[in-house]
């Protein structure tokens, strides 16, 4: 087997390693719960967090298998077949702490951006800088279909950073459709699901749909992310194992690029001196800590904010090292 075809490996489900793996849903659980903490951010991707806690090929694969084999496998199988090939345990365990995360972080994320943005997105800037270590070791590759796909992923984020909010009305279809549209980009290391609702103008009604319990408008929206979320996820999964490298490097890529949308400092682009409503920080213009303070008469708490990103940056180091150290070591017993 070549290099490139060993590069991607499947977590495959089991009962061996002791009481790490036996114990592990619990651990993915607390990953769902970051994931969701993420995706409600405006600027950050759940699939980052998914990435960085080395649970991202497992994600796709997982979701790649739900489709009509597997309802052939219910059929002829059982419940118990269906549910082992789609790895049950470990979506139900992800997706549960990604949806009690949304419900009850979604105030205190919403909190913390409005009283100490600055330091959020120092945060946030540092935890995404360091997520591009551990997916760049494992391009095998660095040949130039892996730089050309870097260049084109930064691109793309940046032309995704350059979209001004609009406003359209949350009707049954346009909150399916964007249930599709931002689910697949939460999965894409680097481009927030929530930041393309921003953009194109449904986030609000959509977090007040959260906030509120619309029942009507989550049932479209979600039915929307369910079907992107099985179409993307099989598009991924497919080029992670069949042009590993390349798919990483564009990862690489679209992470860098979009440290732009999360920069610390911004205002709006119309006046220099008005500040904008954290929650939109992305769509604001990026300017130097000492412009913004200049203009907005406000500390630039760069200290803050540089402490905050290596805050973030020993953190996603440690998960990747403990992650290697201890759960990679035991799945391969």
């Amino acid at each position: 087997m070549s290099e490139e075809a060993r590069e991607v490996k499947p977590v495959k489900e089991g009962r061996q390693g002791g009481s790490v793996w036996q114990n592990r849903y619990w651990g993915i659980g607390a990953r769902g719960l970051a994931m969701g903490a993420a995706d409600v951010v405006p600027g950050v991707s759940g699939g980052t967090i998914a990435f960085i806690t080395g649970i991202y090929q497992e994600l796709l694969d997982s979701l790649s298998k739900i489709g009509p084999h597997s309802l052939v496998t219910l059929y002829k199988e059982g419940i118990a077949a269906a549910w082992q090939q789609i790895n049950g345990n470990f979506l139900l365990a992800l997706f549960g702490g990604v949806l009690v995360s949304i419900f009850s972080l979604a105030k205190l994320i919403s909190f913390l951006l409005e009283n100490y943005p600055i330091l959020v997105w120092g945060f946030f800037f540092g935890l995404i800088l360091a997520s591009t270590v551990p997916i760049a070791r494992r391009v095998a590759n660095w040949r130039w279909p892996s730089w050309v796909a870097l260049i084109a992923g930064g691109a793309l984020a940046i032309l995704v950073s350059e979209m001004r909010p609009t406003e359209i009305a949350a009707t049954p279809y346009t909150l399916f459709f964007s249930g599709a549209l931002a689910i697949s980009a939460m999965i894409l290391p680097g481009i927030s699901g929530s930041f393309i609702l921003l953009m194109i103008g449904i986030y609000p009604q959509v977090i007040a749909a959260v906030h509120q319990l619309q029942i009507s408008a989550l049932i479209w929206f979600a039915a929307g992310a369910g079907c992107g979320l099985l179409l993307f996820s099989r598009l991924l999964s497919w080029l992670m194992h069949r042009f590993p490298s390349v798919t990483l490097s564009f990862l690489v890529g679209v992470l860098l690029g979009s440290l732009k949308i999360v920069w610390p400092w911004k205002l709006a682009d119309s006046a220099a001196g008005a500040l904008i409503n954290a929650k939109l920080a992305p769509a604001l213009a990026n300017v130097s800590p000492w412009e913004f303070a200049e203009a907005s008469g406000q500390p630039s708490y760069f200290m803050g904010s540089a402490l905050a990103a290596m805050a973030a940056v020993v953190l996603v180091l440690s998960i990747e090292w403990l992650n290697n150290r201890f759960v990679g070591k035991d799945l391969q017993r």
